[in-house]
């Protein structure tokens, strides 16, 4: 008896390390003034894993913050081309659940004023406003959160722009996925 007993514990133990070391996505966005990780939502998979794509293709690294207001967001992802809001492939439905909220560090999915709320898979931004920006919920699909370098999204909305609030010294992107444990993610929480 003392020998199944001691299996079925070392078997819980085992099974639980194993846990505790699987690897998760998450974003790392480079730029010239610090890095930001981002944890992805699994509640948005489709958002979740288009980012991972486009991250891993290197999409975004040649491209820059192009939208910077203080109290509002960081976008970036602008292409500069109509596919990205145009081409059905650069497109994806939205996913809203109504716990993932528009809140400071909150990574959303840009769009244009299309009637079905279509998220443009090439932008993204960063909920900078301290209190939130509760008027976006359900009009935007959230599909992760900053867990490392909101420090950094501060400065980055607060550097000198033109009047379409476009860096006037550009910030560029280095965006990458790297594979983190549950641990390695809470202690950046």
């Amino acid at each position: 008896m003392k020998k199944i007993s001691f299996l079925i514990v070392l078997g819980f133990l085992l099974g639980s390390m194993a846990f505790a070391q699987e690897k998760k996505p998450i974003g790392q966005i480079i730029t010239p003034i610090g890095e930001i990780w981002i944890e992805l939502d699994e509640r948005t998979p489709n958002h979740k894993a288009s980012f991972i794509e486009l991250a891993e293709a290197g999409y975004w690294d040649s491209l820059s913050f192009n939208r910077v207001i203080p109290n509002f967001v960081a976008q970036g992802g602008c292409p500069d081309t109509p596919e990205g809001f145009n081409d059905p492939e650069y497109l994806l439905e939205p996913e809203f659940d109504p716990e993932l909220k528009h809140i400071y560090g909150a990574v959303g999915a840009g769009r244009d004023g299309n009637p079905d709320k279509l998220s443009a898979r090439c932008q993204f931004y960063i909920v900078q406003n301290k209190d939130g920006l509760a008027r976006l919920d359900g009009d935007y699909t959230v599909f992760g959160k900053v867990i490392k370098g909101m420090d950094i999204v501060d400065r980055i909305v607060n550097v000198p722009r033109d009047e379409t609030d476009e860096p006037e010294t550009r910030v560029s992107l280095d965006v990458n996925i790297i594979y983190l444990s549950m641990e390695e993610i809470k202690k950046q929480n």
